[in-house]
C-alpha cells in the first residue's frame, strides 16, 4: 500500500507543480517516449538475466505490495518455538527432537506455529541446524561459523533481484538520453516545418529525458531502496535465530539463550522482558 500511496505522491507533485506553473500536461504526454525508455529498461533486464532469476524479480516486485513483516509477534513466534524446541532438548535429551525435525510438518511442536511452517527457508534453516547437533558434537563456536555462512549465502543469492532493479534504475536516466536523441533525429525531418510543430517536437523529445530521471530517481530507485530494506529485515530475523541456537550449544539454559536472542531483536520490534517471561512460563508448563 505504501509503494501506491508513494507512487501517487510522486506523480501528483511532479505533475501537479507542473500545471500549477501553467503548463500544458498534454505536452508531457508522450507514450512513444515511455514505451522506448521502459522496453528498452525491461529489456536490458531479460538479456541480462536468466529466466529463474526474472521469476525472482517479479516476485520482488510483487513482494513489495504484500512484504513480509518482520513484526514483534513474528519474532515472538520464532523465539517461543526455539524456547520449546530447547527446553525438551534439556529435559529429555537431543534426540528427543529428531522426529521433530526430520519431519516438521507433523510434528507437534511445529504445527503450533503455521506461519513459520509456511516460511520454507527459515524451516530449513532451523530444522538443519538442529540437525547438525543431532549429527555431531560441535563446538559453538564452529556452530556459530557454519550458521553465518548459511545466512551469508542466502542473502547473497536473494539480493540478486535487488542488483538487477538498482541496474535497472541506473539505467533508465541513459535511456530517456536515448529516447531525446531519437526524437531530436525526428526533429531534424521536420526542420520545414513552421516554429510551433518544431517546437511541439522537440519539447516532445526532452520529454524523454525527463521521463527517464523521473523513473530511476522517483520510483525504480526507490523500490530498489524498499526491496534491500525487506532484505535487512529478513536477514536480522535469522540471525537471532542464530544468536539463539548458539547461545543453547554454548551450554546457556534456555531462557538464557531466548533472552540472547530478544536483545539482538531490533529495538523497535523487541518484546518486552517481562512479555517474553511469561511466554517462556506458559510454554514451560
Amino acid at each position: 500500500m505504501n509503494v501506491i500511496i508513494g507512487i501517487v505522491i510522486v506523480l501528483g507533485c511532479v505533475f501537479g507543480g507542473f500545471v500549477l506553473e501553467k503548463g500544458n500536461l498534454h505536452s508531457l504526454f508522450q507514450p512513444i517516449e515511455l514505451l522506448i525508455i521502459l522496453g528498452a529498461a525491461i529489456g536490458g533486464m531479460i538479456i541480462s538475466s536468466p529466466f529463474k532469476l526474472l521469476k525472482e524479480i517479479a516476485a520482488a516486485f510483487k513482494g513489495m505490495f504484500a512484504p513480509t513483516t518482520y513484526d514483534s509477534k513474528k519474532f515472538i513466534e520464532v523465539l517461543s518455538l526455539l524456547y520449546e524446541i530447547f527446553n525438551k532438548m534439556r529435559k529429555e535429551g537431543i534426540i528427543a527432537i529428531e522426529s521433530h525435525v526430520e519431519e516438521p510438518t507433523k510434528s507437534e511442536i511445529f504445527k503450533k506455529y503455521p506461519n513459520i511452517l509456511k516460511n520454507h527457508g527459515v524451516l530449513n534453516f532451523i530444522c538443519d541446524s538442529l540437525k547438525i547437533l543431532l549429527s555431531i558434537d560441535i563446538p559453538p563456536h564452529e556452530f556459530d561459523n557454519l550458521l553465518e555462512v548459511d545466512i551469508e549465502a542466502a542473502m547473497a543469492e536473494k539480493k540478486h533481484p535487488l542488483h538487477r532493479v538498482e541496474k535497472m534504475a541506473d539505467s533508465l536516466p541513459g535511456l530517456g538520453i536515448v529516447a531525446a536523441v531519437l526524437g531530436v533525429v525526428l526533429t531534424m525531418g521536420k526542420m520545414s516545418e513552421p516554429p510551433e510543430v518544431l517546437g511541439h517536437s522537440v519539447g516532445a523529445a526532452l520529454v524523454g529525458t525527463f521521463l527517464g530521471v523521473l523513473l530511476c530517481y522517483g520510483i525504480v530507485g526507490p523500490m530498489g531502496v524498499l526491496i534491500d530494506h525487506h532484505l535487512k529485515e529478513e536477514e536480522s530475523y535469522y540471525h537471532v535465530i542464530r544468536i539463539a541456537m548458539v547461545s543453547y550449544v554454548a551450554r546457556s539454559i534456555p531462557q538464557i539463550a531466548i533472552e540472547f536472542a530478544r536483545r539482538a531483536i531490533p529495538e523497535s520490534e523487541r518484546p518486552g522482558f517481562s512479555e517474553m517471561e511469561k511466554i517462556m512460563k506458559g510454554k514451560g508448563k
